[in-house]
């Protein structure tokens, strides 16, 4: 859905961010998705009012104090923020939720790799075509060289089963992020 001009594409990391989205999709004057997660909530807090996010802006979650040569920023798109979260605390990463397939949030992108030797997305989805492809595309237009792991959906087909035994069968717990993280720094 990248490709359609205007497109407004959020993607919830926990089911208060998936309500917010839901309201901000609502008012945005144009066409809009919220990549709705299967399963169930993670018991967040609910907030009582519905308040319209500020539409291409993610969040600094976890900050890293790794030294120069080390640090690597996570950039998460959706409802495997926990897995980052977790798995960034054996790696000493950064973290950020970006909320925003598109538009991207461009200053963080930019911020994260000026500051970052290694940047990781992370999305619930195909990495053909999805968040990745997109931050890769913004740093190079930018001319921002800097290694991109892009971990998400393999291009195939995915056998059916629980949320947790599909994370774990793809890779995408936080065993599997944190074991693709440092193979991909062995290189």
């Amino acid at each position: 859905m990248r490709c359609i001009p205007n497109m407004l594409i959020m993607a919830p990391a926990d089911e208060n961010e998936c309500r917010q989205m839901l309201y901000t999709g609502h008012q945005h004057q144009g066409p809009s998705a919220v990549r709705y997660p299967r399963g169930n909530g993670m018991g967040v807090e609910l907030e009582s009012n519905f308040t319209a996010l500020e539409i291409g802006k993610g969040r600094l979650m976890r900050e890293s104090t790794a030294s120069e040569g080390e640090k690597v920023a996570i950039l998460s798109f959706g409802t495997l923020l926990p897995n980052a979260l977790e798995a960034a605390e054996k790696l000493n990463a950064t973290v950020a939720d970006m909320r925003f397939v598109k538009p991207l949030d461009e200053a963080l992108i930019k911020q994260l790799a000026q500051t970052h030797d290694v940047l990781v997305t992370l999305e619930e989805n195909a990495i053909a075509g999805g968040a990745g492809a997109g931050v890769i595309e913004f740093l190079m237009k930018e001319k921002q060289l800097k290694p991109v792991l892009n971990l998400g959906l393999p291009d195939q087909f995915i056998v059916q089963g629980t949320q947790e035994e599909m994370h774990a069968e793809l890779g995408l717990d936080a065993a599997g992020i944190e074991r693709a993280i440092r193979d991909y720094l062995a290189k």
